[in-house]
């Protein structure tokens, strides 16, 4: 059998492992359900699949995020290492081929989100997989308490009944003690080992900047930095606005946020990565799964909503082990902004009544009824229907959603998409009857392909370009195009598909949950204060701040973030006075001096004593006489 040693040199190409990630393997190998709490980029995804390639069968692996699956099975794949992500993408004939192939094709690794978990198809596909091991990532996303808290996390603990013999493992870069007990009592785990990594980074200087002009101070930023960077904005429209601003004044850079489209967000990581574009402004959605070393600087132009958002966030920064940057920068405008935004989209007990009131309204279900149906839901509408603000009742939605009242499946339709139904040869007749389609008929066919035999995405701004019209105009095509049966056309949707989970009873529904929506809102100000007084706290280092939150107890300076840079700036101030008194004491038994006898016989710092020099002059201290001597000036 081989070792974790070997398996880690064969696959990986490193001969020692990190701390602590041999107790982490060799408590997995000792069937020890294990948490282990390690910061961004310390290498957690090694803690789970070495021991699952050195056991017989199969590691489940929960993740929170498609792209994130991805990343790692590309990554297994590339060792040649046989892993397969179940997600949004397959239909069931696909799934049950990608389960026949998991059950006798050697696989290793099949990962599923949380939501995907819950199908009872997949439950019993999974039921007929032997499976060693149980990997939770992001394990944070179970406790209310931490900082993506998702729903579907809750009901992880199915799988004891699929699988009673096999372990968990849960990893997470950022929990508190709270958090950490949420992920055990949630998860049902006995017999744990819990593993904990200082989160102190000592290649990541922290600064935290005031000032009035964020973006002249960004630039003074960016121009000493040649590697990669990421700058963090709060909002879609503000990473535009910075990537324009910064493009325009000869940076490459672009941005990144959930609003774009899968071809958009890959070509920006493809130019980021390959550094063709080294900036990339983001919002959050630019996160879990970006893993490049030689990331030199982090930057914030908003109020992250949590201590521990901020550290993912930094901890992009240096896994090369290189010194690297994280900077804030802020004004008091700035943190009004973050608490205005988080009050705006905070729903209260009476404001989550009404929106589940004019939810039942909207659909005609009346009191007492139970609607099992799934319905199409717009929440835009539903707000201009109702005149409701639409960041607090996206808010009261996800609170429904958190208490199993709904399901939301947003965005069900994000890509428009087509299928050619006719023969080339119809297809020919048609386009010389109906010229005015011809040409975008021929611009499909020659951007994307496969639309004779399947279903195939589109983009309707980019024939628009191709085609030098407005997207208007080319849905209007393709409508007439789908009216003629040459084609059938899917146009994108924002709508979502909502469904009732539970009886309409108004009082007893919200009552019911009215501690927890309150609750939820608690710990969201705790955290939103708590990171605003770690900016606004320029007296105490701020790793020390930091680290104390997460409950870390063995706290020094770490003498390079702004706060430590600050006191040893004063701690070593030039003594001018002290220079000027000796330099003074000096005329007292001489006339005047040249410039050499005073440097002599002053115990400081050249520069300093010349500094000083000039200083007196400037008080008419001291003059200098016409031989280029030194001489005190006598007043009264």
């Amino acid at each position: 059998m081989h070792s974790a040693q070997v398996i880690l040199q064969k696959y990986w190409k490193h001969k020692t492992f990190r701390d602590p990630q041999e107790e982490i393997i060799n408590a997995v190998l000792n069937k020890q359900n294990t948490i282990a709490l390690l910061p961004t980029g310390a290498g957690k995804s090694v803690c789970f699949q070495i021991p699952a390639l050195l056991n017989d069968g199969v590691c489940l692996v929960i993740s929170p995020l498609i792209s994130l699956m991805e990343d790692q099975v590309n990554g297994l794949q590339q060792k040649g290492i046989k892993a397969i992500a179940i997600t949004s993408k397959y239909n069931s004939n696909e799934i049950i081929q990608a389960f026949d192939n998991l059950r006798f094709g050697n696989y290793k690794f099949i990962y599923l989100s949380p939501e995907k978990l819950q199908s009872e198809f997949i439950q019993e596909k999974l039921s007929q997989l032997n499976v060693n091991l149980i990997a939770i990532d992001e394990a944070h996303c179970i406790s209310q308490w931490g900082h993506d808290f998702r729903p579907a996390y809750l009901k992880i603990a199915l799988l004891h009944n699929i699988y009673p013999k096999a372990n968990f493992i849960a990893l997470t870069a950022s929990a508190t003690d709270l958090v950490i007990k949420d992920i055990a009592k949630y998860l049902s785990l006995k017999n744990i080992q819990i593993f904990k990594k200082s989160f102190y980074r000592n290649n990541i200087n922290i600064e935290f900047v005031k000032t009035d002009n964020v973006f002249e101070k960004l630039k003074q930023f960016l121009v000493k930095v040649k590697e990669p960077v990421i700058v963090y904005a709060g909002t879609r429209k503000r990473t535009i606005q910075i990537a324009n601003f910064l493009n325009h004044h000869g940076f490459k850079s672009a941005y990144y946020h959930g609003g774009l489209t899968h071809k958009a967000k890959s070509n920006v990581l493809y130019e980021w990565s390959t550094e063709i574009k080294p900036i990339v402004v983001a919002t959050n959605a630019f996160g879990m799964g970006i893993d490049k070393a030689n990331v030199r600087l982090v930057v914030h132009l908003n109020i992250p909503n949590s201590i521990e958002n901020y550290m993912q966030e930094i901890g992009r920064a240096g896994r090369d082990g290189k010194q690297s940057f994280a900077y804030l920068i802020y004004n008091d405008s700035i943190i009004f902004e973050s608490e205005t935004f988080l009050s705006k989209g905070m729903a209260d007990t009476a404001f989550c009544k009404t929106i589940y009131s004019k939810l039942h309204e909207n659909y005609q279900i009346s009191k007492g009824e139970f609607n099992a149906l799934t319905h199409t839901f717009n929440l835009q509408d539903f707000c201009s229907k109702y005149k409701l603000p639409i960041l607090k009742a996206y808010s009261a939605l996800q609170c429904f959603e958190n208490e199993n009242i709904i399901t939301l499946q947003q965005n069900a339709n994000k890509r428009s998409r087509l299928k050619v139904l006719v023969s080339n040869r119809y297809l020919i007749d048609y386009e010389n009857r109906n010229p005015k389609l011809e040409t975008l008929l021929k611009v499909i066919l020659r951007s994307y392909g496969g639309a004779f035999e399947q279903y195939i995405a589109i983009n309707e701004n980019a024939l628009a370009k191709k085609m030098n019209t407005t997207k208007a105009n080319i849905v209007q095509l393709l409508q007439r195009l789908n009216t003629d049966k040459v084609i059938t056309y899917i146009k994108a949707s924002s709508n979502s598909d909502i469904k009732f989970l539970v009886p309409r009873e108004d009082e007893f529904v919200i009552h019911s949950i009215s501690k927890n929506i309150e609750n939820r809102n608690h710990t969201k100000k705790t955290k939103s204060k708590a990171i605003i007084k770690l900016i606004q706290n320029n007296k105490k280092c701020r790793n020390i701040q930091l680290l104390s939150y997460f409950g870390e107890t063995n706290l020094k300076k770490c003498d390079s973030c702004d706060v430590c840079l600050a006191e040893k700036k004063r701690n070593t101030s030039i003594p001018f006075n002290d220079i000027a008194n000796n330099i003074l004491s000096l005329f007292i038994d001489n006339s005047s001096l040249e410039f050499d006898e005073i440097l002599n016989q002053i115990p400081a710092d050249r520069k300093n004593i010349l500094k000083t020099l000039e200083l007196l002059i400037e008080k008419n201290s001291i003059r200098l006489t016409s031989q280029n001597k030194l001489e005190k000036v006598k007043h009264g």
